[in-house]
């Protein structure tokens, strides 16, 4: 069955409406159980009065006990104030209705949505009940303090349950303001992430070819190709950090004809041609099948790749660099080195924080992460990344 579209459902109808109507059926339905003739004289009994016959403040005892819980929790106080004068009238004038059971609910709704004087509220209860206990005790046939005594403490339990619940939807509530903080802040560190991985790396690529073109004025071919490259770099770099300023749109994600933001493992030669026009000799290969659903894996190889495109740019600027992407069934391995023989004298600072990003999200999907310098030279960047986690 297919609900119709902008119709909500019954069960979210009845959410939105006012807690006073969701509560007035449950009252009602007290008030209707108060009349019936089977459960007339079988309710609650304090102090040992005999039952006399219902008349007509019998009724008012049944409606001040049983209607005011329409309000319990919007107005606990004044629902706690009316049912407690309900339920001492029927107890002084021995009607011992059904409706009585109310006091127990209005006082646990009190303990659970009372905010202010709560203090206040719980003392002057505790003094009508005193009150109300002497009044019985005189009219009554002396029923033992103990009577009172047990039934003030049942009273008590039905408070203490809902502060219970109160304390409980306040931990609740400050658990998922937590979570959304925490949810927050691991958005900014992974977009602050990738901003240091798509700045660092087409800006270096951007500073050693503009380096190299000083040397080029003598070769106008030449220098119109690394110009162009820059140009090209420059585009591409403002491309990505639209993506991740997207991130930023509240509307970000509901247009279903937006390109996907996460760059596949396919977009890698893109990469490695921006660093071979950079005038860094990279050998590129590329094994196996990628899997049909990678989750993660894909965004992470690629940004190890490109982290490490960076750096050999950065500090082995013109050395021979090797990359390797291998697709397995359940993996995908990277494997970027250089053999040390370029330069780094014309690379910027960096922070260090690349790599250790990289070890950080490759550890979140389980997968292993290293870094190593080999004996003739240059460094070496290893990736093992569980793919379909989509994390």
């Amino acid at each position: 069955m297919i609900a119709r579209r902008g119709v909500p459902e019954l069960p979210e109808r009845w959410r939105r409406l006012d807690v006073t109507v969701r509560d007035l059926p449950f009252a009602v339905l007290l008030l209707v159980a108060s009349l019936l003739p089977a459960l007339r004289g079988n309710g609650t009994e304090v102090g040992g009065l005999p039952t006399r016959p219902a008349d007509v403040l019998a009724a008012v005892a049944a409606l001040l006990q049983c209607l005011p819980l329409a309000l319990r929790r919007r107005w606990p106080h004044v629902c706690l104030a009316l049912v407690s004068a309900g339920f001492a009238l029927d107890q002084i004038r021995g009607y011992h209705l059904f409706a009585g059971t109310a006091l127990p609910v209005a006082l646990l709704s009190a303990g659970s949505y009372v905010e202010r004087y709560r203090r206040t509220t719980l003392a002057l209860a505790s003094a009508a009940f005193v009150a109300l206990s002497v009044e019985l005790y005189r009219r009554g046939p002396g029923e033992p303090a103990a009577e009172f005594v047990t039934f003030y403490l049942a009273l008590a339990l039905a408070w203490g349950i809902g502060t219970w619940m109160r304390s409980a939807r306040a931990a609740e509530a400050e658990r998922r303001v937590r979570v959304a903080e925490d949810a927050r802040n691991a958005e900014r560190a992974r977009i602050a992430r990738e901003l240091h991985d798509v700045v660092t790396h087409h800006v270096t690529a951007m500073v050693v070819q503009s380096e190299a073109a000083r040397y080029l004025t003598a070769a106008p071919d030449r220098l119109d190709r690394t110009l162009a490259a820059v140009g090209d770099t420059g585009r591409r770099a403002i491309t990505d950090l639209r993506h991740l300023l997207d991130l930023l749109n509240p509307d970000h994600g509901t247009d279903r004809g937006t390109e996907p933001r996460t760059p596949p493992v396919g977009r890698v030669l893109t990469l490695v041609e921006q660093t071979r026009r950079a005038g860094q000799p990279v050998e590129f290969t590329e094994e196996g099948t990628p899997a049909a659903s990678t989750g993660s894996a894909d965004l992470v190889a690629y940004s190890v790749v490109q982290e490490a495109l960076t750096n050999a740019l950065k500090y082995d600027h013109g050395g021979r660099t090797s990359v390797l992407v291998h697709h397995g069934e359940r993996e995908i391995t990277v494997r970027v080195g250089t053999d040390g023989t370029g330069t780094g004298a014309a690379s910027p600072g960096g922070s260090g924080r690349g790599l250790a990003g990289l070890r950080e999200r490759v550890g979140v999907l389980g997968g292993d992460f290293s870094t190593g310098r080999p004996e003739g030279g240059g460094f070496v960047v290893e990736a093992r990344i569980p793919a379909g986690s989509p994390s």
